[in-house]
């Protein structure tokens, strides 16, 4: 059993630690963790078993730590992974990895150097229905790979005040992509391989808090195909991924619901089963921690999507199209 710690106490961080706590099939159990404000998480640790100490030096110090989750403000994973790494633990960040490639390829040296696991929470890697977008692609059933659809949003800049982290453009630059599109980037490097470049129009059409509501982006793979995508940070919740193939059209709405369009003959609708795909990615990086299979995210994948991520903020600001470094 993987004994970890969760670096951040809010929403996510304790959804993580809900997902996984008190099942020993996970192979993992938090024991400690910290927070900004520990009164607010206190009840909530308490009945999760969960110490809460003092800092983040503190978390690194307890030898009873073998691993951590940094479910911190964007901005503050680098330099905590980093420090993970050097202090010998393992490391679980969530996305968005880090804000710049040269830091994400600083903290994935830093792990490295140490010999310790590091896993990227991108969690609709674990669902079962992309899985087979991945087989479809692989064996042939959409022919060769045009042009990919994505879509991730819902109304999260409304909860978005004065004072929220997540309200500081700084944390979250093209307003929905830190939290939602981001992970639809790591979608598209998934299915469709490296992105070359990326034009991307970003604004507030409605919200007035000084984050953006509309990011829409065109993409270009380097393998030859296309990319549309948006994030809407004030609309109702939506995903969507489809991908069009010279024989055929593979789209995902929800995470379940994956039909097929053949260019000749009959498709079909297939509903896949609903996973918790939170409890999915701890269990595989506690398994990669234990020497199982490696975890299904590669650094260097990982570091791709941030470099992603700064191209298509260098591209809105600038209006031209920006290749990905």
């Amino acid at each position: 059993m993987l004994e970890a710690a969760i670096v951040g106490m809010g929403r996510w961080g304790q959804t993580l630690v809900d997902s996984v706590q008190g099942s020993n099939e996970a192979g993992i159990r938090f024991v400690a963790g910290c927070t900004g404000r520990p009164e607010r998480a206190a009840e909530w640790a308490a009945r999760q078993g969960v110490r809460i100490l003092p800092d983040f030096e503190a978390v690194l110090a307890d030898p009873a730590v073998k691993a951590v989750a940094i479910a911190s403000p964007h901005g503050m994973h680098a330099a905590q992974v980093v420090a993970a790494a050097r202090a010998g633990k393992h490391v679980f960040v969530e996305k968005p990895f880090t804000l710049t490639k040269a830091s994400a390829e600083q903290a994935v040296a830093a792990c490295r150097a140490a010999g310790v696991v590091m896993a990227l929470g991108h969690n609709r890697r674990f669902l079962p229905a992309v899985a087979e977008m991945k087989a479809m692609l692989a064996d042939g059933r959409l022919g060769s790979l045009l042009h990919v659809e994505g879509q991730f949003s819902g109304p999260g800049a409304l909860s978005y005040k004065p004072g929220m982290w997540r309200a500081d453009r700084g944390e979250s630059p093209l307003g929905g992509m830190g939290g939602m599109g981001i992970h639809m980037v790591d979608m598209f490097i998934n299915l469709a391989g490296p992105i070359a470049e990326v034009t991307v129009q970003s604004h507030a059409k409605v919200i007035d808090n000084g984050l953006d509501d509309t990011t829409a982006a065109l993409m270009r793979f380097e393998n030859g195909a296309t990319a549309t995508f948006a994030t809407l940070a004030y609309a109702p919740r939506y995903w969507r991924v489809a991908l069009f193939g010279t024989d055929g059209v593979a789209e995902l709405h929800g995470h379940e619901r994956l039909s097929y369009t053949p260019r000749e003959g009959e498709g079909w609708v297939r509903d896949f089963p609903k996973t918790d795909i939170e409890r999915a990615e701890l269990a595989a990086f506690a398994a990669a921690v234990a020497g199982g299979p490696a975890y299904p995210l590669p650094v260097e994948q990982a570091i791709h999507g941030v470099a992603v991520y700064e191209a298509m903020i260098g591209a809105a600001a600038s209006g031209s199209t920006y290749r990905v470094a």
